[in-house]
């Protein structure tokens, strides 16, 4: 006789029907939020990188989630050799700067991060108070990448015993002593000489944002700030561009700057405007011209003469290698503007030249008129600002009739009339159109 079924309920034990349903104390719980055991460990790879720097053994798509998850604020000692991923660069850059422009740069947000933080380094180096570790340290992270340097700042030494005792008296002799102290910049000789790749190097010695307290010696260019840059540029074999902009260089510093880059295997353009050089730094960058291979020299807002404008006349008869020659803001005067014009009746090389503001009339204007019936090589004349006037304009006008290669020529605020001006701006236009239309049916094949 077949047994009754026992009760469920007086067993103890309930049917899988009537089971309860076990409720975590998380409402939100699920079997499908639980992370993968690959996803912790990427994540803890990313929390522990700083110590234990896992990537290139990782598979790609494991990479990718780690360079994601990192934090901009590693070290560079652990990310600048291993971590070449430019999504990761760009956040670097980004987080950092408002503005990042990424073209002046090579299009390398790595380059631009490496660039942007070593020049704000040199930027804010106090000598004597700043730890040079602080760039020595720097030097084998960056030096791959760096190709250019643009500093518009460099800082003094702090002379906080002399200030004080300034501060302490008054009168010019007291202001005089202060001024003697030695206010010597960084020496950037070990870290040019330590960067292979570097192209470009942009100065300006000076303070920004000084306010009140101004002091014209924060704005001093001392002679072994010079003597310690010429010594770098000249074993920086791969310099292509130096600038050396509003920092009072002035004849002396010109010549000890020349002395070293007489025979530079690199330097392509040198921009030393808005200085105080005058016909004897003019002299030595005459004869940088034909021993170097300069291509651009701006010597614009200076203080050269006619003796400069001579020296420098007198290379441009002998050099092969200089197209453009900036003499903007200077007081060449006709007796220089008219040897200037001499020397460009032979030469073949000078494509752009700016000569505007140097007191230039019409005696200039007739030896000019000269080079525009002769020379098929300029491209490019600048006469803006100087006191031409309706013959000279004149001048200019004849000898630009038979001229098919000059594409621009400035004559704002020279003092020629508007009819003569005009005439001349048809004339350049339409050598323009020309040369446009022929850039157009034969274009220039870059390399690849």
């Amino acid at each position: 006789m077949q047994k009754p079924a026992a009760d469920d309920r007086s067993t103890g034990s309930l049917c899988p029907s009537q089971a309860r349903r076990c409720i975590t104390e998380d409402p939100k719980w699920s079997l499908t939020t639980v992370p993968h055991l690959t996803e912790l460990c990427l994540q803890h790879i990313i929390h522990n990188f700083e110590k234990n720097p896992i990537l290139d053994r990782l598979l790609p798509e494991h990479q990718r989630k780690v360079l994601d998850g990192l934090s901009t604020g590693l070290p560079l000692a652990v990310t600048a050799d291993l971590v070449n991923d430019e999504e990761y660069w760009k956040r670097c850059c980004i987080e950092r700067w408002e503005v990042c422009d990424i073209s002046s740069y090579g299009d390398s947000w790595k380059r631009m991060f490496f660039e942007r933080h070593l020049e704000n380094i040199l930027k804010c180096f106090i000598p004597n108070i700043t730890d040079p570790n602080q760039v020595l340290e720097l030097i084998p992270l960056c030096k791959g990448y760096v190709r250019k340097l643009e500093i518009d700042q460099f800082l003094p030494p702090v002379q906080v015993g002399q200030k004080e005792e300034r501060d302490g008296q008054s009168g010019p002799e007291s202001d005089s002593e202060f001024g003697e102290v030695s206010t010597h910049h960084y020496d950037l000789g070990v870290l040019i000489t330590a960067l292979p790749h570097l192209e470009e190097l942009h100065l300006t010695y000076g303070l920004k944002n000084c306010g009140m307290n101004f002091e014209w010696n924060l704005f001093n260019f001392t002679h072994q700030d010079c003597c310690n840059l010429a010594a770098a540029v000249k074993l920086c074999h791969s310099l292509k561009v130096l600038k050396l902009t509003q920092s009072n260089v002035d004849d002396d510093k010109t010549r000890l700057l020349v002395h070293n880059l007489l025979d530079h295997p690199c330097l392509v353009e040198l921009n030393l405007s808005h200085n105080l050089i005058r016909d004897k730094g003019a002299q030595a960058l005459g004869e940088l011209i034909n021993r170097s291979r300069l291509e651009t020299l701006d010597l614009g807002n200076n203080q050269i003469c006619h003796l400069g404008a001579e020296a420098l006349a007198k290379a441009l008869t002998e050099n092969s290698t200089l197209t453009s020659l900036n003499l903007r803001l200077n007081c060449v005067g006709d007796k220089g503007g008219e040897v200037i014009g001499r020397a460009l009746l032979t030469n073949t090389t000078l494509k752009f030249i700016h000569l505007g503001s140097n007191s230039l009339s019409e005696p200039t204007t007739v030896l000019f008129s000269q080079v525009l019936a002769q020379n098929t090589t300029l491209k490019g004349i600048n006469f803006s600002c100087n006191h031409l006037g309706l013959g000279g304009g004149k001048q200019l006008l004849e000898g630009l009739v038979g001229n098919k290669a000059l594409t621009e020529l400035d004559l704002r605020q020279a003092e020629v009339d508007q009819e003569t001006e005009y005439l001349i701006h048809q004339l350049v236009w339409a050598n323009r159109e020309v040369a446009r239309l022929g850039s157009l049916q034969h274009p220039t094949t870059k390399p690849l």
